[in-house]
């Protein structure tokens, strides 16, 4: 098996760069300040809280164009990230098999993943920005949603800073739902007339998203028994804690906005 350094760049030959990927690495810097994300989740969290309570006897805002401008910028944010990402994943995949994906952190390594990785982790700082439309918008704020946008951005910056080899894949996994979801809202602020299963579908991507990450934190666990997955304990503990967390919800969510209504609707009309 190669070495790391001589399959990184391998993979860089096979995959160029584009210039605006080769600017200066961000990496320095957002290592030294990881830990800031707490404070940025604590201000969102008291942001969240305030505007709720702002919203209360007031009347929501429409908002329309904003929201259309806001989730078609994210949209093409995720396209571009998940045709890059996944292009490298893939390809390391495909030579190197999932062990190499999921225990080994050569992707941190390669110039596109260093500049498609910390546009990554920023965006999560700009993503709590959809809570801003559901509360100025008067809609319904489910746990799910202030939950997953938090333990996110801290795992993110966690991720980053200490090269957590699954965070290839969490990555990349992320982006292309993001790409689908955002795409899909943007069409609904639109008004655009969607396919009536498509949010069950984006939800299911979701879930499926979040099994796959369980089940690579469990290959993690068992590579690392025989010594051949660089993973700490921690890395791993908080790697499924937050996968199986997010399963358990997103999977309750699917239950309880797609199934339990059907059923009752059935109950009723028997």
């Amino acid at each position: 098996m190669a070495t790391a350094k001589n399959m990184s760049e391998e993979m860089e030959r096979m995959l160029e760069p584009y210039d605006f990927e080769l600017l200066q690495d961000m990496r320095p810097v957002l290592e030294e300040y990881w830990s800031a994300s707490y404070v940025v989740v604590v201000v969102y969290l008291l942001l969240v809280a305030m505007g709720q309570n702002y919203m209360k006897a007031r009347k929501g805002f429409n908002l329309q164009t904003p929201l259309i401008l806001w989730s078609f910028s994210l949209a093409i944010f995720s396209i571009l990230g998940t045709v890059r990402t996944w292009s490298f994943m893939g390809m390391l995949l495909h030579k190197e098999g999932p062990k190499q994906t999921v225990c080994f952190s050569i992707f941190t390594q390669n110039s596109i993943i260093r500049f498609w990785s910390a546009l990554f982790l920023l965006s999560k700082i700009i993503e709590l920005g959809d809570t801003a439309f559901i509360i100025l918008r008067k809609r319904p704020l489910i746990f799910v949603h202030w939950y997953h946008h938090s333990t996110v951005l801290v795992y993110t910056s966690f991720a980053y800073k200490n090269k957590v080899p699954a965070g290839g894949w969490f990555m990349t996994m992320n982006f292309g739902v993001h790409a689908i979801m955002y795409s899909y809202y943007t069409l609904r602020a639109a008004k655009v007339k969607c396919p009536q299963k498509f949010p069950m579908f984006v939800t299911s991507l979701q879930i499926l998203q979040m099994a796959v990450g369980v089940i690579n934190s469990i290959l993690a666990y068992l590579w690392r028994q025989k010594q051949g997955c660089h993973i700490t304990e921690k890395e791993l503990f908080w790697s499924f804690i937050l996968y199986a967390t997010y399963f358990i919800l997103f999977a309750h969510f699917f239950l309880r906005t797609y199934i339990m209504p059907k059923n009752r609707a059935k109950t009723k009309s028997q």
